[in-house]
């Protein structure tokens, strides 16, 4: 396990500006309650401080191991117990042979070590307590980072497979009617087949050759919205047209792949199965100051006979665009007098 303190500069640099202040602490409180400011308690202040933090620091190593998982909670308590007396003495012997080897007088010294020891002990015993906070804070942190990383990589995962699986769900009502389409063209008119087969392969090459949920700009969707609706006009004939007028400004507007074609086979389901008389649909994209509006419209007949859709296609253009877009995009419906219309908010930027 990576240090805590070493492997991050802002950490560092506090780390040293608490044991600069802790230090400060220290002479003042030798120089008002013991009286000693002198050649002696700075230094000694100073050596005990940089012995305590390196000894802290080196620490974590021990520490994050008696702390791995499953340890249990008596034998944690334990070693820490047994941790604090080992680092403990350590600093107090380290500190106390370093100073001795450099005062000339040994009497004064052990006058001077006796009647601080009791502070030196206290000061010891709350630095690593402090410590083991601080080590135990930073454990914590790192699994709340490592538990975030994974819900944001879970929800990642969860999006990808809604989205796909939405997107799935797209082709398959407009693949098995074009096949039927070219099942009776090659009889009645091949060369019709041939040319229905050709643009049903762009077509399907289109949706294949986009991985998972990439953007894509509305010009390619665009380009794939004519495929779609010439194959569609090789099945109908004169009973389908298509009208566009579009704001060439918006033609790099980044799109989850195929999400107009739904819209699409909604028209065509509902307008052009559902009368006996010609369809035209109608694609408009105009941009304005929040965003795009992209619109679909086709007129259709109004009979006792007519069929109410299930929504589903709708439904799945909603969701998606929720997944794709938060709620920064969305989708109306508005149906006037023969013209039933969907249009698309989608914002500027994704």
């Amino acid at each position: 396990m990576k240090h805590p303190v070493l492997q991050n500069r802002t950490r560092l640099i506090i780390w040293w500006l608490v044991w600069i202040i802790l230090a400060a602490g220290q002479i003042l409180l030798f120089y008002f309650i013991y009286g000693y400011f002198d050649a002696l308690s700075i230094p000694d202040t100073l050596l005990s401080f940089f012995i305590l933090s390196v000894l802290i620091l080196s620490l974590w190593y021990p520490f994050s191991y008696i702390n791995r998982e499953n340890t249990k909670v008596f034998l944690i308590v334990f070693s820490l117990i047994i941790a604090g007396t080992v680092f403990i003495s350590l600093s107090m012997v380290i500190t106390r042979m370093t100073l001795q080897s450099v005062t000339g007088d040994k009497l004064f010294f052990g006058i001077y070590w006796k009647s601080t020891l009791p502070y030196r002990a206290g000061a010891s015993v709350f630095i690593y307590i402090l410590a083991v906070v601080t080590y135990y804070l930073f454990i914590s942190l790192g699994k709340l980072s490592e538990k975030k990383a994974r819900e944001a990589k879970l929800e990642s995962l969860l999006k990808e497979t809604e989205l796909k699986m939405l997107r799935s769900q797209i082709n398959p009502h407009f693949l098995f009617n074009s096949l039927n389409s070219v099942s009776s063209l090659t009889l009645t008119n091949p060369e019709k087949a041939r040319e229905m087969v050709i643009k049903l392969s762009e077509f399907i090459r289109y949706g294949l050759s986009k991985k998972d949920e990439q953007a894509v700009s509305l010009r390619n969707e665009l380009e794939n919205l004519k495929l779609y609706s010439d194959i569609e006009k090789i099945r109908f004939g004169d009973r389908l047209s298509t009208e566009e007028n579009i704001d060439t400004q918006c033609l790099d507007l980044k799109l989850p792949v195929m999400i107009l074609q739904p819209l699409f086979e909604n028209a065509i389901k509902h307008g052009v199965y559902e009368s006996s008389g010609s369809v035209t649909i109608k694609t408009e994209v105009k941009k304005t100051e929040d965003c795009v509006q992209i619109t679909i419209s086709n007129n259709f007949e109004s009979s006792p006979s007519f069929r109410k859709g299930t929504g589903t296609g709708l439904a799945n253009v909603e969701n998606r665009l929720s997944l794709f877009y938060g709620n920064k995009a969305r989708l109306i419906t508005s149906k006037e007098k023969d013209v039933f219309s969907v249009t698309l908010f989608i914002p500027h930027e994704t």
